[in-house]
C-alpha cells in the first residue's frame, strides 16, 4: 500500500495553496482533485477580487495557473475521488483513504480541502445561466450587476445578507421568501426592512429565471393565490445556503450541524492529530477564494510542523 507524508483532498483554491506550500516544503503532497477539479470557482467566470491580477481573470484560467504552480515545485496531481477516510486518533499513526472506491494509500497527514457546494433550486433555467446572471455569491458577482436590478431568493440570513449587499450596488433588489416569515436572525430582518431599495414579495416561489444569453426576469408565482408575475431583472441571486462537502468525514471528526468542520481557533488544525481543514470545509463565514487559499497555506505549514514533531518522537 502506497505511503504518503502529504495527501490533499480537493482541488480548489485552498488545496492547490497547501500544495504549493507542502511541495516548497519538501513533503511531496498528493492531491486528489474530486469530481470537480479546481472546485467552485472553475463556474464562476470574471473573478476581479483575487490579488494580483488586476485585469481580473475567469476562474478556471485561475485555477489553472495555480495546479501548474503547485505542479512546478513538485505535486503530483491524481484525478481522482476520496470515498472513505479511516482517520486515526493516535498521533503519529497513518490514516488510511479509499480512492474511487477502490485503492487505498495511506497519509501521514492528511488536509481536507474538500470545500462546500452552493445549494440551488434545481430550476433547469436556473443551470443553463449559470454564470451568466445567476449566482450564488453577492460578494463574488455583486459588482458586476451595478446599476442594475437583480432578484435574491431564499430567506435565512444569506439572503437578507446578500440582499443588503446588494441593494448598494444596485436600483432595486427584490427578496422572494417562500413562505410568509423569514428565518433570518431579527436584526437581519430589521436591516432588509429598513432598505428602502429592497422589496419583499412573500409566500413566492421561482418558476423560470428568463434570459437567452443573459438574465431578462424571473418568473414566480404567489403561492398561496396561484398568481404568477415577472420580476424583470438582470441578476439573479440564490442563496438558500451550502452544504460542506464532508460526509466522509462524520463520526470522526468534529462538525457543526450542518456538516462543516470545527477547527481550533486560529490555527487550521482539527480534533484529530495530522489531519488539518481548510477552505469552505470549515468556513461558513467568508467562502471566498483568497481565505480559502490563506487556510490552504495555514493547514500545509502546520502538516509540515506536525511532521517534524512526529519525527523527533519517533527518534527519541
Amino acid at each position: 500500500m502506497e505511503k504518503h507524508d502529504c495527501v490533499i483532498i480537493g482541488s480548489g483554491p485552498a488545496g492547490y495553496t497547501a500544495a504549493i506550500y507542502a511541495a516548497r516544503a519538501d513533503l511531496k503532497p498528493i492531491i486528489y482533485t474530486g469530481l470537480e477539479p479546481g472546485g467552485q470557482l472553475t463556474t464562476t467566470t470574471d473573478v476581479e477580487n483575487f490579488p494580483g491580477y488586476p485585469e481580473g481573470i475567469m476562474g478556471p484560467a485561475m485555477m489553472e495557473d495555480l495546479r501548474k504552480q503547485a505542479e512546478r515545485f513538485g505535486t503530483e496531481i491524481r484525478f481522482g475521488m476520496v470515498t472513505k477516510a479511516e482517520l486515526s486518533k493516535i498521533a503519529g499513526e497513518y490514516h488510511k483513504l479509499t480512492i474511487d472506491e477502490s485503492k487505498e494509500v495511506l497519509a501521514r497527514t492528511v488536509i481536507i480541502a474538500t470545500g462546500a457546494s452552493a445549494k440551488y433550486l434545481g430550476l433547469e433555467s436556473e443551470k443553463k445561466m449559470m454564470g451568466h446572471g445567476v449566482s450564488a455569491c453577492a460578494i463574488c458577482d455583486g459588482f458586476f450587476f451595478k446599476g442594475k436590478d437583480v432578484v435574491v431568493v431564499g430567506g435565512g440570513d444569506s439572503a437578507a445578507e446578500e440582499a443588503t449587499y446588494l441593494a448598494k450596488l444596485c436600483p432595486k433588489v427584490t427578496l422572494l421568501v417562500r413562505k410568509d416569515h423569514m428565518k433570518a436572525s431579527q436584526i437581519m430582518q430589521q436591516r432588509v426592512e429598513n432598505t428602502a431599495n429592497i422589496e419583499v414579495l412573500w409566500n413566492t416561489e421561482t418558476l423560470e429565471v428568463l434570459g437567452e444569453k443573459t438574465v431578462t426576469g424571473v418568473r414566480v408565482k404567489n403561492n398561496e393565490t396561484g398568481e404568477e408575475k415577472v420580476v424583470e431583472a438582470e441578476g439573479f441571486f440564490v442563496a438558500i445556503g451550502h452544504k460542506p462537502n464532508t460526509d466522509i468525514f462524520k463520526g470522526q471528526i468534529d462538525m457543526d450541524d450542518v456538516g462543516y468542520i470545527k477547527t481550533k481557533p486560529g490555527t487550521a488544525s482539527t480534533n484529530l492529530p495530522g489531519v488539518f481543514a481548510t477552505g469552505d470545509a470549515q468556513d461558513k463565514h467568508y467562502r471566498q477564494a483568497i481565505t480559502a487559499a490563506g487556510s490552504g497555506c495555514m493547514g500545509a505549514l502546520e502538516a509540515e510542523r506536525y511532521l517534524q514533531e512526529y519525527e523527533v518522537a519517533v527518534e527519541s
